[in-house]
């Protein structure tokens, strides 16, 4: 649970094919208003899971006596998100796109409730408030800076392998610090992706953006950034303890 994928770099440019369906204001404003619709509901869900495991004893144990939910979880968040990101039909077919995204957010929320039980209930407190003041912050950034984030897909992208490259090494070195550092370039990548995911959801004056059939994919991105920046804000808070 260290990383998720972050399926948005093979579609930084569907603006070019798609970037006139933003020609109508209304459009745009009513496709925005549905993306945050959903993922305020992905929000909830997940905030009554952690809230759930942290505050309540008998769904932890439950939890850690069952560890085949655990890898049951695990493989469902993968092909879930493969099949949403791969598939047009399975994101764009109606109900389908909402029973397989529905179904990602409990399992995700799942495991992030397990993970969440781990820390003392006062940092997972902590870690929210402070990812909601982020993520809020990063949000009217992106939707008012003159800078065009949509052009750094690829160097996201990039910086992410190497990250994800640099977790798998400090598996092995077990080190406090390194581990702080591993959490702290986590958190600011994921607040890069959530103003670059902003970004091609609002298209406008920027290069690239999402098409508004795109309405899952734009929710799952942005979601996978939030909760992404919520465990590495998480870690740094509980690194202290």
């Amino acid at each position: 649970m260290d990383s998720e994928w972050n399926t948005d770099s093979e579609y930084a440019t569907l603006g070019a094919e798609f970037g006139g369906s933003f020609s109508e204001k209304s459009i745009r404003m009513a496709f925005i208003r549905k993306v945050y619709a959903i993922l305020m509901v992905q929000l909830a869900i997940t905030f009554g899971f952690i809230s759930l495991f942290v505050f309540n004893e008998n769904v932890r144990l439950f939890a850690e006596k069952n560890p085949e939910m655990m890898v049951v979880a695990i493989i469902m968040v993968f092909v879930l998100m493969i099949a949403m990101a791969c598939c047009d039909n399975v994101r764009r077919t109606f109900p389908l796109n909402f029973i397989c995204l529905f179904l990602f957010t409990i399992v995700e929320s799942f495991l992030l409730g397990v993970v969440s039980s781990t820390y003392k209930a006062e940092s997972v407190m902590w870690a929210a408030g402070i990812c909601a003041f982020i993520c809020l912050g990063l949000t009217a950034f992106a939707f008012q800076t003159k800078y065009d984030f949509t052009m750094m897909g690829g160097m996201l992208f990039v910086s992410l392998l190497i990250f994800v490259i640099f977790g798998f090494l400090a598996i092995f070195l077990h080190n406090r610090i390194v581990d702080l550092v591993y959490s702290c370039i986590g958190a600011l990548i994921f607040s890069l992706y959530l103003v670059y995911d902003t970004q091609l959801l609002i298209g406008g004056h920027h290069k690239y953006s999402i098409s508004p059939e795109e309405y899952i994919f734009a929710a799952l991105n942005l979601y996978l950034d939030i909760i992404n920046l919520f465990i590495y804000i998480l870690q740094i808070i509980g690194s202290r303890n």
